[in-house]
């Protein structure tokens, strides 16, 4: 597929929107809407087998939900993902890891978004006080044995994708040490 034409229709501090004109591989012509966002860091806290979770309203869905912490730079910022995941732990929860193993990456929405996650494991727990961003004054965050956040998943209580998919992730790098 080649990209002919981009048109740039929208853009704040935290997206862009643009409309692609393309050529497909038989030569007939189409567009893509694609939102550019910056990478961003999902981290699991795992303090034995507790999990540290943060809850959140979520403007879109016009809903609170619970999820790992995780989030971009500002402005559209890229960071290096170990140093953005540090920053999002301390960010969201307070806590600092002694220890942070970079376990996966994740596409959020391929046929819509550019925006891809790097999922951390962060161990070696020390906490702290929370240092949240303007639109997460109201976020809690709070410990769960796996146990639970495995019944909330089965619930439909937790929903976040990216953090169903990263607790994926965190059992195969768990199943193959």
């Amino acid at each position: 597929m080649e990209r002919l034409e981009s048109t740039r229709v929208y853009a704040n501090a935290w997206m862009t929107v643009r409309e692609d004109r393309i050529r497909r591989p038989d030569g007939s012509a189409g567009i893509y809407g694609v939102i550019d966002k910056p990478d961003y860091a999902l981290v699991i806290p795992l303090d034995g087998e507790r999990l540290m979770l943060v809850e959140q309203y979520r403007y879109p869905l016009g809903a609170r939900r619970w999820e790992f912490p995780q989030g971009t730079a500002p402005d559209r910022a890229e960071l290096d993902p170990a140093e953005l995941a540090a920053r999002e732990l301390r960010e969201e929860t307070g806590l600092r890891a002694g220890s942070m193993v970079r376990i996966g990456t994740l596409d959020v929405a391929a046929g819509m978004s550019s925006q891809r996650g790097h999922v951390y494991l962060a161990t070696d727990l020390t906490e702290g006080l929370a240092e949240r961003e303007l639109e997460e004054q109201d976020m809690r965050a709070a410990w769960y044995p796996r146990a639970a956040f495995e019944m909330m998943v089965r619930a439909g209580e937790i929903t976040d994708a990216q953090s169903v998919a990263a607790y994926t992730q965190l059992l195969l790098h768990e199943h193959h040490r």
